[in-house]
């Protein structure tokens, strides 16, 4: 049975990273964990129109349309799907989580000017080669219905039953696949992970500065994935009713300059070398 917690405001993010921080060494990632049975429920959101304009310039779309980006309710959920992974209660550290994938369904468009219940929840915390994975949900409804729905997936790394020091095995290589006929190349600034910060709240250290990365393993800072995919779709477009799927592959080091390919409903991110960092596609569905 899963718990509802009714919010009465989207909660502040600066506080749930410090908390989900200082938990996270007293936190031991392994399979058989079980997920918190709790959703929060934010109703009555409406859109900050001008945090809204600073995430469209952050991320290419235009400015000023009555209708959201796919990938803004993302931002809207981010601050409850903080909460839940920052509590005691969730078994995985909130340090060195990694967003390995998001698939959203948009029903239909979503107003700029509308007002939406917000719902997220651990669907399941489901075993990987890698470690352990977080399968989150993000839904938003308009009026009782659903209009909006995502489900992302958060890896976080520990020894495996299948893993070199486990078995000796080692898992299977990834299939390299071909690139995708090039539409742009795209040149990043350093601070492109501190101007999608102040737009949508993610403020992940190894986002804003290459001092801070490197706690972390980088060599630089690294742009968000979700800035990755947004960006990629305001260059493909994407149909008023539609499911997008997008694997993170591998981070894009800031500043850097990557190549955007596209084919149909397919598109990725290739950077130098032809490095694979995001694939997904676009799939257009029936309006409600």
């Amino acid at each position: 049975m899963m718990l509802t917690h009714t919010l009465t405001r989207s909660p502040y993010l600066a506080p749930l990273l410090a908390r989900g921080a200082l938990l996270s060494p007293f936190k031991r990632p392994r399979h058989g964990v079980r997920a918190p049975r709790v959703r929060l429920v934010l109703p009555g959101v409406r859109i900050d129109l001008a945090k809204l304009a600073a995430y469209e310039r952050a991320c290419g779309f235009g400015v000023g349309a009555d209708e959201l980006p796919v990938t803004y309710p993302h931002v809207l959920g981010f601050p409850l799907v903080m909460r839940l992974m920052s509590e005691r209660a969730f078994p995985l550290p909130l340090l060195g989580l990694v967003h390995t994938s998001i698939g959203i369904t948009q029903h239909r468009v979503l107003a700029a000017t509308g007002a939406y219940e917000l719902t997220v929840y651990v669907d399941e915390l489901a075993p990987h080669r890698r470690g352990t994975e977080a399968v989150v949900v993000t839904e938003a409804r308009a009026g009782g219905v659903l209009v909006w729905e995502s489900r992302s997936t958060y890896l976080a790394r520990h020894r495996t039953a299948g893993s070199a020091s486990g078995t000796g095995k080692q898992p299977p290589a990834e299939k390299r696949e071909p690139p995708l006929p090039v539409v742009a190349e795209w040149r990043l600034a350093g601070d492109v992970g501190r101007r999608y910060a102040a737009a949508s709240g993610d403020r992940n250290p190894i986002h804003l500065h290459p001092l801070a990365a490197r706690l972390f393993g980088f060599h630089r800072a690294i742009a968000h994935g979700m800035w990755s995919v947004a960006r990629c779709l305001a260059g493909h477009g994407v149909p008023q009713a539609a499911v997008v799927r997008a694997e993170f592959r591998a981070p894009v080091l800031l500043p850097g300059t990557v190549s955007y390919g596209a084919d149909g409903d397919a598109f990725e991110l290739r950077g130098a070398g032809g490095r694979l960092h995001l694939s997904g596609r676009v799939d257009p569905l029936p309006l409600l």
